[in-house]
């Protein structure tokens, strides 16, 4: 999943309001942005994601995990359903938990330039381990609250 990210929609394009398609791959799915109409205030968005899916690459089993993703948005907010549409593309798609996680990150990041964005990627095990992985981009703005992500260690993650 290394391709260039693409471009962000014209807001004549947003997926928003309209009946779409579900996105074959990660690399076809369009992450949609909006303008954030408080760019001049330092906030956190965060969004959950407690039944992220994807599939094994090796074995073609899926994979389940809560993705928690916070960011500092700066002239653009990511569109909602646009997400729920990007992240629901990796139902289908083969790739290790570390590749997913950084992955979903990264992409964001392309679409929307945040101030700040940190993703939690928590894992349910396979084989008795769960793994959870960690990425976030550059400082924490000054002053920002950030709470805790909310997910327990492991203890069967319920």
């Amino acid at each position: 999943m290394s391709k260039a990210p693409r471009k962000p929609p014209k807001p004549a394009d947003l997926q928003l309001g309209r009946a779409v398609e579900w996105p074959t791959s990660p690399d076809a799915a369009q992450l949609d942005r909006v303008p954030n109409p408080q760019a001049d205030t330092d906030y956190l968005v965060r969004f959950t994601a407690p039944e992220f899916t994807s599939l094994c690459p090796v074995t073609g089993q899926p994979d389940f995990a809560h993705l928690v993703i916070d960011y500092a948005p700066g002239a653009w907010l990511i569109e909602s359903k646009a997400l729920k549409l990007y992240l629901a593309s990796f139902r289908n798609h083969g790739g290790f938990h570390e590749d997913c996680t950084v992955s979903v990150g990264k992409r964001i990041v392309a679409a929307i330039k945040p101030k700040w964005l940190r993703i939690g990627g928590y894992w349910y095990p396979r084989g008795g381990i769960p793994i959870d992985v960690f990425w976030q981009t550059g400082k924490l703005p000054k002053g920002l609250w950030v709470p805790d992500q909310g997910v327990a260690p492991y203890r069967g993650r319920g």
